[in-house]
Formats: structure tokens, sequence, C-alpha cells
């Protein structure tokens, strides 16, 4: 007889041993790079046990995790005083991992997208019901895991839920607005910062509640970790237009296709006459859109728009109180984003 007791624990608990097994439980705090070994290790740990109906999907995901970006985020600003991570920090960074692999699994779903960092995407492998109750099931996943921080005033003050519902509502608000050729460059602003910033703003400010106490220094890190979210979609933005698919691991040349209206080609509308009513009309090309945003500056345009948010991180930098290492951590952390390919 099957204990079932013994199926469903191991269904409904996340395993953590990867973690525990590193320090005793008396230890709370680790160096960054046990953090983030760990980290990496918890989240391809908890992709690779699921529960044996997912678990195939879940294993599929393993072999297009990317940088982690997001996950250094939190454990770049959960630094202490000793330059010291604490346990909880790991959780929510690994938590954090998962949720963005989420967003990217559904992404691919809207998007039919067949790659995803070089690999077949999970709609394109499996179909796209199986790949949205995946997406769907990571969510549950990373939220379970924020559940076991210990500390759960942290945790309410960490505001994940509310963060993720701006990503969903950023989401949406794109949808909405795919195809409409009249959007505003303050709209489209409007829209990435929900939908890409908020995750990154997550990032940045749910690993500071681990290291910062004064509230003035909090709010930096939350602006910071925004700002340094829209640089990194406005850079993605260029690199639909100006990179390869082997360069990018992801399709590229596609935006438009998928009547996503991103910075560059709303650059191009403003600039070319004659530009909008075209695409309006559906007679607008592939190589007339490439040659309108290199006529219009569109990338010029669009960097230009992510160098001021690189300003604006720079001066929020030099007001936080860092250490000289977590310092050069959070302006590698700019740069990468700055430079995503």
């Amino acid at each position: 007889m099957i204990n079932v007791s013994v199926v469903e624990n191991k269904h409904t608990e996340i395993n953590l041993s990867v973690v525990e097994n590193k320090r005793t439980e008396q230890a709370e705090r680790y160096n960054f790079d046990e953090a983030y070994e760990a980290v990496k290790e918890e989240v391809d740990n908890t992709l690779s046990t699921s529960p044996f109906i997912i678990r195939e999907y879940m294993k599929h995901l393993t072999c297009s995790t990317g940088k982690h970006i997001r996950a250094l985020s939190v454990l770049t600003c959960a630094l202490d005083e000793e330059e010291l991570i604490h346990r909880d920090a790991i959780r929510l960074a690994a938590a954090v991992e998962l949720m963005h692999l989420a967003t990217l699994v559904h992404d691919d779903v809207i998007d039919n997208a067949d790659l995803r960092r070089g690999e077949l995407s999970l709609q394109k492998k499996y179909g796209k019901r199986t790949a949205v109750i995946c997406g769907d099931y990571l969510l549950c996943i990373a939220l379970k895991m924020v559940s076991l921080i210990e500390d759960k005033d942290e945790y309410v003050k960490g505001r994940v839920p509310d963060y993720m519902s701006r990503v969903c509502l950023g989401e949406l608000n794109q949808h909405i607005n795919n195809g409409n050729f009249d959007l505003s460059v303050y709209r489209y602003l409007k829209i990435i910062a929900g939908k890409t910033a908020a995750l990154f703003e997550a990032s940045f400010y749910g690993g500071a509640i681990f290291g910062v106490e004064d509230e003035s220094q909090l709010r930096l890190y939350a602006k910071l970790g925004k700002y340094i979210g829209m640089i990194f979609q406005l850079t993605d933005d260029c690199m639909d237009f100006e990179t390869t698919e082997q360069v990018a691991k992801k399709p590229v040349k596609s935006d438009y296709e998928q009547k996503v209206i991103t910075l560059p080609l709303i650059q191009a509308f403003r600039r070319m006459e004659g530009l909008k009513q075209k695409a309006k009309k559906g007679v607008l090309s592939r190589n007339e859109i490439d040659e309108a945003v290199k006529k219009a500056d569109g990338l010029g345009y669009t960097r230009m728009v992510a160098n001021k948010y690189y300003n604006k991180s720079l001066q929020i930098i030099d007001e936080m109180v860092l250490s000289e290492s977590k310092r050069e951590k959070i302006l590698s952390i700019l740069d990468k984003a700055y430079r995503t390919f």
C-alpha cells in the first residue's frame, strides 16, 4: 500500500536540502559565492525534483536557465555590513528566478516563440496548453518558496505578490496595445515599467530588506531596481533589430510580426511621414521597418532613453550607503543590463 502522506509531502514541500546541507541550522548567513551557488542549485533542484506528472517539462526548463541577473540582484542588495547574506535572501533569490522563468514560459506562448536561450521553447516542444500550466505551476512554487521565509514581517514588506501583479498587468497592457501604432513614448515606458522593471524592483528592494534598515535607503534600492529594469528592456528592444538569433539565443526581428510596438519603431513612426499609415493598412514589410528605424535613428533614440536611466542610476548609487565591494557588484549589474548581449 502506498503511503499517501509521503507522496503528498514529496509533491508539496520544496526541497531546501541544497541550502540547508551547506550549513547547520544555527548558521544563518553565507558569503556571496556560497549564496549564489546555493540559489542556482536550489532552482535546478526544484525543477528536476518536481512531481512526476510535470517533471519532464520542468527538467526541460533546466536547459534554458539564464544569467540569473535578478537573483544576483537580490543577493547583492542583501549583503550586510559584514558582506554576508541571510539564508532567507537565498530563498527569495531562487523564488524570483522561478517567477521570472514563469513569465518567460508565458511570453513564449503569447509570442509563439520557437526558441528560448538556444533551446526549443516549452510551448514549441510540448504545446501551448502544457506550457501555460507549467508557467502557472512555477508561479505557485515560487510563492510557496517565499512563504518559507521565516520573518513574516519582512515577507510582507517585500510585497512580492504586489510586484507579480504589476508584472501581469504590464503584460496585459502590452497585449492590449499590440498593433497600436499610435502608442506614445510615455505609454510605452509605463508598459515596460510593469512587465519588465517591476520584477527588477522587487529583486532590489526584496534583497535590501535583509541588509538595510533605513527606509530612505530602501526606497533608493527600489528606484534603482526599477531604472535597471527599464534599461534592460530598452536594450532588449534594440537587440530585436541589430543582432542575430544565434547571438540572442531567441527569436529576433519578431516584435513587429507579433504586433508588439517597441521604442525604436515608435520613434520611426514619429519621424517618418506616412510610415504609420502604411502600418495601419498592413502593407509595411520587414525591410521597410528596418530601413525606417535606421533612417529615424530609432536605435540611437532608444539608447539615449536608456542612457538617461543609466545616468539616473549612477546618481542613485552615489546616494546609497555602500561598501566598495557592494558598490562594484551593483555597478556590474547595471552594466549587464545596459549591455544585454
